[in-house]
């Protein structure tokens, strides 16, 4: 019966997000807006998780107050036009506070001090609906009302350093992929600017990145960092997967998550250098963390545990890490290749 609870509101989330990207009207963008808070706190949920309640209530105030300014701001809008491609008629004032409600569903800097909290009480299923699938639709928002460069020039510079240098204190596993994904919504609101096409491949990426992540921290319910150094003491082959898999998250190349950062730079310099040049300046720092999350455990000798941990190679769950993995490492190569065939 809990299964088919939990069935019904994942499903209400993706409509709720199909709603709001499809949708022709504002007050139809609401709706979906609120179809998908309303689903996805009762995933949150969680009976074994003490926390749970907490991040419940804390995510639905934090999202209600986002869409109370939304739709304040939609009331001010209808009142000069009903259509979505007659944007310039906002006022500025408007359209930044819209943007700014916008941006605390996302999670962007400087509105992000939810997310890590957030975060941290719930499980890897959700933080992962969490990290991709509720990026949508704020998303998609935004691209409609892109029309203040240097306020979101401002939300980029925030979003990557706050990233970068919120996560180089942390010890917990999801704090630190959420000031990761922190960094990644700067990169992301940067692909916005040049082209939503790059902004599609970015998040596609970003999401085949994170899935293969957490699916492996799911897997052996790693949570924490001394964790991930006793439990992964003796799977080598997994200890690389995830070594990997947070280079290519970092954006290191020759990895798959280098691929979109490649196409930004090359687009953003042209017009906006020192942007461009913080932004990767930023980047090295979340490589640093990642890079740091395995020294211990590649480089020094740790103390090993008296028992193997024995895994079922021909689980899906495991098939799925491999699949997952392989197009992470090996996605960039197999670009370039297919660029240079065509």
């Amino acid at each position: 019966m809990f299964f088919i609870y939990k069935l019904i509101f994942t499903l209400m989330l993706f409509m709720g997000t199909m709603i709001t990207v499809s949708s022709y009207s504002w007050l139809g963008i609401w709706m979906g807006l609120e179809i998908n808070l309303l689903s996805f706190i009762p995933l949150m949920n969680l009976k074994n998780n003490k926390l749970s309640s907490e991040s419940c209530i804390k995510y639905f105030l934090i999202q209600a107050i986002a869409s109370s300014i939304i739709l304040f701001s939609i009331i001010m809008f209808i009142s000069k036009s009903k259509m979505i491609n007659e944007m310039y008629l906002f006022n500025k004032t408007l359209m930044m506070t819209m943007n700014s409600a916008i941006l605390l569903k996302l999670g962007a800097a400087p509105f992000h001090f939810w997310f890590p909290e957030i975060i941290e009480g719930l499980n890897w299923i959700n933080s992962l609906i969490l990290l991709t699938w509720q990026k949508i639709a704020p998303m998609m928002i935004l691209s409609y009302t892109m029309k203040l460069n240097y306020f979101l020039f401002t939300i980029i510079i925030m979003s990557t350093f706050i990233g970068s240098i919120g996560g180089l204190n942390q010890i917990s596993l999801r704090k630190i992929l959420a000031f990761s994904s922190i960094n990644h919504i700067g990169w992301m609101i940067s692909s916005l600017i040049i082209n939503e096409i790059l902004w599609i491949i970015y998040f596609i990426i970003y999401t085949i990145i994170s899935i293969s992540i957490i699916l492996i921290l799911n897997k052996f319910n790693i949570f924490l960092l001394n964790q991930l150094f006793l439990i992964m003491n003796n799977l080598y082959e997994i200890k690389y997967f995830m070594l990997m898999n947070m280079l290519s998250l970092g954006g290191l190349p020759p990895f798959l998550g280098f691929l979109p950062k490649w196409i930004i730079i090359q687009n953003l310099s042209l017009n906006n250098f020192l942007l461009t040049l913080f932004m990767i300046m930023m980047t090295l720092i979340t490589l640093f963390f990642y890079l740091r999350m395995f020294y211990s455990s590649m480089m020094i000798n740790n103390i090993e545990l008296n028992y193997l941990n024995i895994i079922n190679k021909n689980n899906y769950n495991y098939m799925m890490m491999n699949m997952l993995t392989f197009i992470s490492i090996n996605g960039m190569i197999m670009y370039t290749m297919f660029i240079n065939f065509y």
